[in-house]
Formats: structure tokens, C-alpha cells, sequence
């Protein structure tokens, strides 16, 4: 009923920047939250950042101050600005959103990723 279709994702230096987007499509009532996980090989998928539909915003703590999400609700879409990469910072980035659909079921959609790798 609902997908989530990232992009922005890419090889960079480190100390460049990124900007991903996640455009979420379907049969969507309202977007509750959506936020940005991710993934590095050999490691646990740990949350990045989210933003409620209100606008309240979480970022994890070894990110704050380089990392900044935001949302655009009338295109359903949701940012993740990524400023200073690391090389720790590869990782394959996936797209989250809480979703209440026009037949009013709740969703939690997880989109396929995309990958940020950032070169030394």
C-alpha cells in the first residue's frame, strides 16, 4: 500500500557532505514519523535520526551537530543532511516512516537503502 524510495546516497571524501531524501508514495492519510536508520557491514542497525509530524526531531548523539533531519509533509518526503563524513559513517542508510493509510491502517514501511560510502 505504501512505499518509501530513497536516493542521495553515493561515494564521498571524507569531511564532504550528503543529502539523502526518502519520498514516501501509496495510498498515505497521514505520516506520523519518519527518520533514517542505518546499517555498516558486520554491524547492528542503529537509528540515525527522526522527526515527528509535529517537527520534533531526535538525533543520535555521535551525530548531532553533523547530521540534521527535516520533512517536507506536503510532498511526503523526508531529508537527512549529512555534513563532515566520516569513513565510519559507511553504511547503507534506510528510510523509516510510520504510516497511517486512507483505509486508516497504521503501517511501519522500511525502504530498500541506499548506500553512503565515504573514502579516507
Amino acid at each position: 500500500q505504501v512505499q518509501l524510495v530513497e536516493s542521495g546516497g553515493g561515494l564521498v571524501q571524507a569531511g564532504g557532505s550528503l543529502k539523502l531524501s526518502c519520498l514516501a508514495s501509496g495510498s498515505i492519510f497521514r505520516i506520523n514519523a519518519m527518520g533514517w536508520y542505518r546499517q555498516a557491514p558486520g554491524k547492528q542497525r542503529e537509528l540515525v535520526a527522526a522527526v515527528s509530524s509535529a517537527g520534533t526531531t531526535n538525533i543520535t548523539d555521535s551525530m548531532k551537530g553533523r547530521f540534521t533531519i527535516s520533512r517536507d509533509n506536503a510532498k511526503n518526503t523526508v531529508y537527512l543532511q549529512m555534513n563532515s563524513l566520516k569513513p565510519e559513517d559507511t553504511a547503507v542508510y534506510y528510510c523509516n516512516a510510520l504510516i497511517a493509510t486512507r483505509s486508516l491502517r497504521f503501517l511501519d514501511v522500511w525502504g530498500q537503502g541506499t548506500l553512503v560510502t565515504v573514502s579516507s
